[in-house]
């Protein structure tokens, strides 16, 4: 066979220069075509991004249902922004961009970093009903979250605003749950939506309101007191049940909640009076200064936090054990100071050592205004005394909870110390017979001592927890002294347990009669109620028994 021709070769040669001269053309074409092309083939989560440029409540509904339903990572950080007003939109370059709440901004479709807002970028608006879309977008975004608690909280944002849909994502998620309290929060979402919904059918809507009145709260009362008036007769009737069912449900836990504040009250009476009380009914002295002692001990409070703050912050949470032993200490130092240099120069004469004592606060007020200036000096809560937790319809507080258990422990101590102690037993005995506790050889005098400084020191660590419910500030005394003394009186002169009772039962009925009444009446009617009850009982609820009584 002969070889091919120069000819032959030379023709072969260009065909396939044209061939690869074509194929990059075609190539260069395709390119071309696809950059421009490039905003028509984003992809559906980038055109509903970008419809919240378009300035218009109907596309931004649109928008926030397809953002939401994309499944892209961007979409929570996005919708949040929404509702947080941190959304913006650049009308002319279509573009949307997401503000974070360190300052950062990102492009909304594809979550690029940018410098800064373009000029004409403004903040995308929203109306009521966009409103409710948005927290219902959220809400179904964090349902299927593996953080129980977020799931709780998706369940609730889609309980308040009921919207439609999210019903098939609450279905979907009730089916996966396994969660008790979950799978309760998400049936009660789930009635929420086929209350309100349209064309659900009379039997889903009667289900729906027994899951609302079996919740039984204001919220579920609020729906279904808001239920549109053109619901079937069965749906109606039962509505109408269900709303007065949950309100004698809801009267009974307000009185639940009105005697847990009247205990918490009656807490922080105790503490203030129990040292009064002992004072009082050791030594029958009128302390006036009484609660002097209980703002001194906030002020120790109040520096041991300064100290704190300063040199130990990591001793914080750990402050108020630290300033209970010391309030203590530097308040029953003060009490027995004050017994040995004015009390005990006026035993037997009453009026003049109330006059003396009312002198002593005034100037242990103004003392402390020296010192820490007159305004209010703040006082933190430890991270274990601070938040609430719901107790079926009533809200706890862990501070006055943490309150009310140390005030029972200090009550338990002061009993044990009274019962099984040397000084215990000597202040018993010259509570009930001074003369006879002398007699055998008690020293009356040291025993009033002593009696002031434990009264006084009390006193002080009652300050310790009132510094985390009031205003730390030279007035704090007063605003409980009169309190304490009815506490006293109405209890039993010198009887911890009378003032245990007096305590309780005067919180309790404050609280009770503040609604009624008003606060300055109730205490007013409170007061007239003790001055009565004192014609009936003048020695109190629990008169102390003993072989004598002095003049």
């Amino acid at each position: 066979m002969s070889p091919p021709s120069p000819k032959h070769s030379c023709r072969g040669r260009n065909v396939s220069a044209n061939f690869i001269h074509r194929l990059r053309a075609l190539l260069l074409a395709v390119f071309l075509t696809a950059s421009f092309a490039a905003p028509a083939l984003a992809g559906p989560f980038e055109d509903a991004v970008a419809k919240f440029a378009n300035d218009d409540f109907s596309d931004t509904d649109e928008a926030i249902g397809a953002v939401a339903s994309s499944g892209n990572p961007l979409a929570i950080p996005i919708i949040s922004a929404l509702q947080d007003g941190r959304l913006s939109a650049d009308p002319d370059s279509k573009k949307v961009f997401v503000t974070g709440s360190d300052g950062k901004i990102i492009d909304a479709a594809t979550g690029a970093a940018v410098d800064k807002l373009p000029d004409n970028a403004a903040a995308v608006r929203l109306n009521n009903r966009l409103r409710r879309t948005v927290e219902a977008a959220l809400g179904g975004l964090t349902l299927l979250s593996p953080d129980p608690a977020r799931r709780i909280a998706a369940a609730q944002s889609v309980f308040k605003s009921h919207e439609e849909s999210a019903l098939a994502t609450i279905d979907d998620a009730l089916a996966k749950e396994t969660s008790k309290s979950v799978k309760t929060a998400f049936t009660e979402a789930r009635a929420a939506i086929l209350l309100y919904k349209p064309d659900a059918s009379e039997v889903e809507k009667l289900e729906a309101v027994a899951v609302l009145k079996a919740k039984g709260d204001q919220e579920a009362m609020a729906l279904l007191t808001g239920l549109p008036s053109d619901q079937p007769p069965n749906v109606a009737r039962a509505a109408t049940s269900a709303i007065a069912a949950i309100q004698s449900n809801l009267a009974m836990w307000s009185m639940v909640q009105n005697a847990w504040y009247g205990l918490s009250l009656g807490s922080v009476l105790l503490l203030a009076a129990i040292g009064l009380a002992i004072t009082f009914g050791v030594m029958g002295v009128i302390n006036m200064a009484h609660g002097e002692m209980v703002m001194i001990g906030a002020y120790t409070t109040f520096v041991v936090q300064e100290v704190i703050r300063t040199r130990y912050p990591a001793l914080f949470d750990y402050s108020l054990l630290i300033a209970v032993p010391l309030a203590f200490l530097v308040a029953g130092a003060i009490g027995v100071l004050i017994e040995r240099g004015i009390i005990r120069f006026l035993y037997g004469r009453p009026l003049e050592t109330l006059l003396a004592t009312w002198g002593l606060s005034l100037v242990l007020q103004q003392a402390v205004r020296t010192a820490f200036g007159p305004t209010n000096r703040e006082v933190g809560n430890p991270s274990w005394m601070s938040g609430a937790f719901e107790l079926g319809q009533i809200t706890i507080t862990y501070n006055r909870l943490w309150i009310l258990v140390f005030t029972l422990a200090v009550f338990a101590i002061l009993l044990a110390m009274l019962r099984y102690t040397a000084l215990g037993l000597e202040m018993r005995a010259v509570t009930q017979n001074r003369r006879m506790a002398a007699s055998m050889g008690i020293a009356t005098s040291r025993v009033d001592a002593l009696t002031f400084g434990l009264g006084s020191g009390i006193a002080g660590i009652a300050g310790v927890a009132l510094s985390q419910i009031d205003n730390v500030s030279p007035n704090l005394g007063q605003s409980y002294i009169i309190d304490s003394f009815m506490v006293v009186v109405f209890g039993g002169v010198g009887n911890l347990w009378g003032t245990l009772v007096g305590a309780f039962t005067l919180g309790i009925a404050n609280k009770f009669l503040e609604p009624v009444a008003g606060a300055v009446l109730g205490k007013i009617a409170i007061l007239v109620l003790i001055i009565l009850f004192i014609q009936k009982r003048p020695r109190g609820l629990f008169a102390l028994k003993g072989r004598a009584v002095e003049a």
